[in-house]
């Protein structure tokens, strides 16, 4: 089968699934062709059957903003007659639906087909604003095959644009980097002293992601408790969280890590995660440290609720309820033995449920169906 993909190339759920999908898509044989403005941060292996494609964004002085839309198209189009593409799948509604729809109306490769896979915001914040609302709709209706992560996201979807066709839920799964060996100690003796206990936060530090409300928790958990805060991404609220951590005293217990590519290392050092989202349709972060071990608090938002089990793989807390969060952690400090019941629970839930292989399996049968139509 030859497969194009799309995603963001970022630092964020949607891009880092995308990824490994081709990945494993291309390990099983297919071709698979990414097309996006920069190589996806988790595509880093070769293999003769992955293939990237730039889109090269024009700029000219008649353009006050760079058609990005526009040249992912033509790009897409490029590739589509090229490679003889039979998938073009999308991760992300806006604006990769949206290109993809034109370059297949472009193209003459008339039987290929355009899968869209709908992640979360795409649909519950940006997706609904009144810029994108008709455009969003429009794009997933011409799609000929959808899948959201989630079944919160597919009802939500449903709801929000008023979608008649069918939207098949196939969720995220566990990459296999995070299943072998892991370089757990020598990672722990550069952050950790003894008796102290590890939290890992993991985003885009996006405000919907409350980074903020974290250092409120830490502010709380150091008047008792030996604890060490790790913060592992970048994005627009990281400046304001740091603020507030020099201004609270609080830099010799939360180190701001930045991007990382040993995700899994970092993990398996880690006592707790934390995910206090306002809004997460799935939550592969979760899912990730569950896949390693690791007991999670995290907000009752979307999908989560259905991700992370409470009292079982961790504890769930409402957005925002800082108090909540507090004592769900302090929980897990003074219990070692729930926390290691906790999380052998939630790596087992995480491997039967959620396997690379089994949710992989899905996607290309989803394939063959779509082209069967």
């Amino acid at each position: 089968m030859r497969i194009g993909i799309t995603c963001y190339p970022t630092y964020g759920g949607s891009g880092v699934v995308a990824t490994e999908l081709g990945k494993k898509l291309a390990a099983l044989g297919h071709k698979v062709h990414f097309v996006s403005y920069a190589l996806p941060y988790r595509l880093n292996s070769f293999n003769p059957n992955l293939f990237f494609h730039e889109v090269d964004v024009v700029k000219y002085p008649l353009f006050e903003y760079p058609p990005y839309s526009l040249s992912l198209a033509s790009k897409m189009v490029e590739v589509i007659e090229y490679e003889k593409l039979d998938i073009m799948h999308v991760h992300y509604a806006i604006p990769h639906a949206t290109s993809a729809y034109l370059a297949r109306e472009i193209s003459h490769q008339k039987n290929l087909k355009v899968i869209t896979t709908l992640h979360g915001t795409d649909i519950t914040l940006i997706g609904q604003h009144p810029s994108f609302r008709s455009v969003v709709r429009f794009s997933i209706e011409q799609s000929d095959g959808i899948t959201a992560v989630s079944e919160f996201l597919r009802e939500e979807t449903c709801r929000t644009f008023d979608i008649q066709k069918e939207i098949k839920v196939i969720p995220n799964f566990v990459p296999d980097d995070f299943l072998g060996p892991h370089h757990t100690e020598q990672v722990k003796s550069c952050f950790k002293i003894e008796d102290e206990f590890i939290i890992t936060h993991i985003s885009n530090f996006r405000p919907l992601k409350r980074t903020q409300d974290i250092i409120e928790m830490m502010r709380h958990l150091v008047k008792k408790h030996t604890v060490k805060l790790l913060m592992v991404g970048d994005g627009p609220d990281r400046s304001v969280v740091e603020a507030r951590c020099h201004e609270l005293g609080l830099c010799g217990q939360i180190l701001f890590l930045g991007k990382q590519d040993n995700v899994a290392d970092i993990l398996c050092a880690s006592d707790v995660f934390l995910l206090p989202s306002e809004h997460e349709s799935f939550g592969l972060a979760a899912l990730e440290a569950m896949a390693c071990g690791v007991p999670c608090v995290t907000s009752n938002a979307g999908g989560l609720t259905d991700l992370n089990k409470h009292g079982k793989t961790g504890f769930v807390a409402p957005v925002g309820d800082i108090a909540a969060f507090v004592k769900a952690i302090e929980r897990l400090i003074e219990d070692g033995d729930l926390r290691k019941s906790m999380g052998e629970n939630a790596r087992r839930y995480a491997l039967n449920n959620f396997s690379a292989d089994a949710i992989v399996q899905q996607f290309l049968n989803f394939y063959e169906e779509v082209l069967a139509r």
